[in-house]
């Protein structure tokens, strides 16, 4: 009887436009790992909907009902014991539906300490750049099963597509080509990132674009140049090769690297810049070459205190090489910005450099060769590999 209760008051907050949020606590339930769930009302396509997040020991996984749905979801959590607790929170009141030990509901009724929120947006849904997760590159991939459902090891993997997309989307977005945009993306590994690319592109903003992926090993060109063909993308081809290799055989708008080792990210920049590409983005891994050179010379300034240890020289030259490049790209009219990405699980990097072809400013010029003359002097550094292959 207080279960009914419950969800016919729970209906009437949702209709009466009072409801702000729902959560159901101490699962007693099969599923391993998980410990609560939180509903919230969301709008999608102009329609309400409640999204369940479940939260797990080391996860959350987001599903969305229509509200009807929802509701019958929430009674059947209960009915079956499953959560013990559940506890909707609306503009008015609290209000708590609990099972005792000896398995019988109660509800009672709190004060109400839950503020309403003034939009009511798909937040989830607005991350996805690239839509739905039911596509069949995804399931090639190996990342969702055949229903177009993300398994629960490729979550992480999912979100970082997603957040790597949401990142470029304003500036691919902003990309003006009347012909065919020209894509190379160095060091593409499985490809997972590059046929989101691919398909947000084309399919997304609907920019007719030609991706190719540089990929050193061969066993992972065939797999992805499979998998493309599968899916009809005819425009998106993967090539066995290095990065320093590599020679652009049309005009090049947008060139990526991400997570190349040490100055394999400056010979990615220098392709870049060598084919005057409109977009340039890296998020660099390993920081080698400046490190050496701090080691070697082991400069004597206000800031030498904080290169005594290991783990602090290797954070400075990981700024140091970054802020380097991030200024050589600018002497070359590049627009840069500078963010954290969401890193591959087997590396700590996350920075990100995206940069933006603009007019190169002559008097800027001056000013950059002269700040990385006192840069390199400062801290005892003889060359950075980018300068030297630029010519500097």
């Amino acid at each position: 009887m207080a279960v009914s209760s419950f969800i016919e008051k729970l209906r009437q907050s949702i209709t009466q436009e009072s409801f702000i949020k729902l959560s159901l606590g101490n699962y007693q339930g099969t599923e391993n790992g998980l410990k609560q769930i939180h509903v919230k009302l969301v709008s999608i396509k102009r329609e309400l909907h409640l999204s369940f997040t479940l939260r797990y020991k080391t996860k959350d996984i987001t599903k969305n009902f229509a509200v009807e749905d929802g509701l019958l979801q929430i009674t059947e959590y209960l009915s079956l014991g499953q959560f013990k607790v559940a506890t909707l929170f609306t503009a008015n009141a609290n209000v708590v539906c609990q099972m005792n030990k000896k398995g019988e509901w109660s509800e009672r009724t709190e004060k109400a300490t839950a503020k309403k929120t003034q939009a009511m947006s798909h937040d989830v849904q607005k991350q996805r750049k690239i839509g739905s997760a039911n596509k069949p590159y995804l399931h090639a991939l190996r990342l969702t099963d055949q229903n177009g459902e993300v398994y629960n090891a490729a979550q992480d993997k999912w979100k970082q597509i997603n957040h790597y997309v949401e990142l470029l989307s304003s500036s691919l977005n902003n990309l003006h080509s009347e012909d065919t945009i020209s894509v190379v993306d160095m060091g593409a590994g499985k490809g997972y990132l590059t046929f989101a690319l691919y398909d947000y592109l084309n399919n997304e903003l609907k920019k007719k674009a030609v991706v190719e992926g540089i990929e050193y090993r061969q066993d992972l060109v065939e797999l992805c140049n499979g998998i493309a063909g599968q899916a009809g993308f005819d425009g998106l081809h993967f090539s066995q090769g290095t990065i320093d290799a590599y020679e652009a055989s049309c005009k090049l708008d947008v060139l990526i690297a991400l997570h190349a080792c040490d100055t394999a990210t400056d010979d990615a920049i220098y392709k870049g810049i060598q084919n005057q590409a409109k977009l340039i983005v890296v998020a660099p891994c390993c920081h080698k070459q400046v490190r050496r050179e701090l080691e070697l010379v082991k400069a004597k300034n206000e800031l030498d205190f904080m290169t005594r240890h290991g783990i602090f020289l290797e954070r400075h030259a990981e700024m140091l090489t970054d802020s380097i490049r991030a200024l050589i790209l600018e002497y070359y009219g590049y627009q840069t910005k500078v963010m954290q990405f969401i890193s591959d699980a087997h590396t700590p990097k996350n920075v990100m450099i995206v940069a933006e072809k603009r007019e190169i400013n002559t008097e800027k010029q001056q000013e950059i060769k002269t700040k990385l003359q006192e840069l390199k002097v400062y801290f005892g550094i003889r060359t950075h590999y980018l300068e030297k292959i630029c010519g500097f």
